[in-house]
């Protein structure tokens, strides 16, 4: 459910805004959307940490609802971009990429920005991205990334 309340800009005083406000993944209350949450890879990250010591997988539209919105493609997009950046961390630390836990609804499996990236190539794929040997791949790229964090 998506609440639209009327606030007014700040440079454009008594002119509405019209502010998204989405539950996250906990049902909770809903809370402003913050657009710079889009961009924000330490705090998907941590989204991503609980979803991975949780066993589990998050689909974007959770993803986003978590971070405050309800799902669009253009945040989609923008999220995309910020799961690079999440990556590239990760792996500064030493740590399994999270990207391969964001999927779609639908099948289960990242979106087709996961594949082109490059990662399931350095991975040693190249089959296609979507069926049964996609879906057993992810499984697999997603059970390392479970086990890594199961009990940190």
């Amino acid at each position: 459910m998506t609440i639209i309340s009327r606030a007014p800009r700040a440079s454009f005083p008594g002119r509405p805004r019209s502010v998204a406000l989405d539950p996250g993944l906990d049902g909770a209350a809903p809370a402003p959307a913050d657009a710079s949450a889009l961009g924000d890879a330490p705090r998907i990250r941590a989204i991503l940490t609980e979803a991975a010591r949780e066993g589990r997988s998050v689909s974007y539209s959770e993803l986003l609802g978590e971070l405050g919105f309800r799902f669009t493609r253009p945040k989609m997009r923008a999220v995309c971009k910020t799961l690079e950046e999440v990556d590239r961390l990760c792996a500064v630390d030493g740590k399994p990429d999270m990207a391969v836990l964001v999927v779609r609804e639908s099948d289960r499996l990242p979106g087709q920005g996961w594949w082109v990236g490059g990662t399931a190539l350095l991975l040693g794929y190249d089959g296609p991205w979507e069926g049964a040997a996609a879906a057993r791949f992810i499984r697999e790229q997603q059970q390392a990334v479970f086990d890594f964090w199961a009990g940190r």
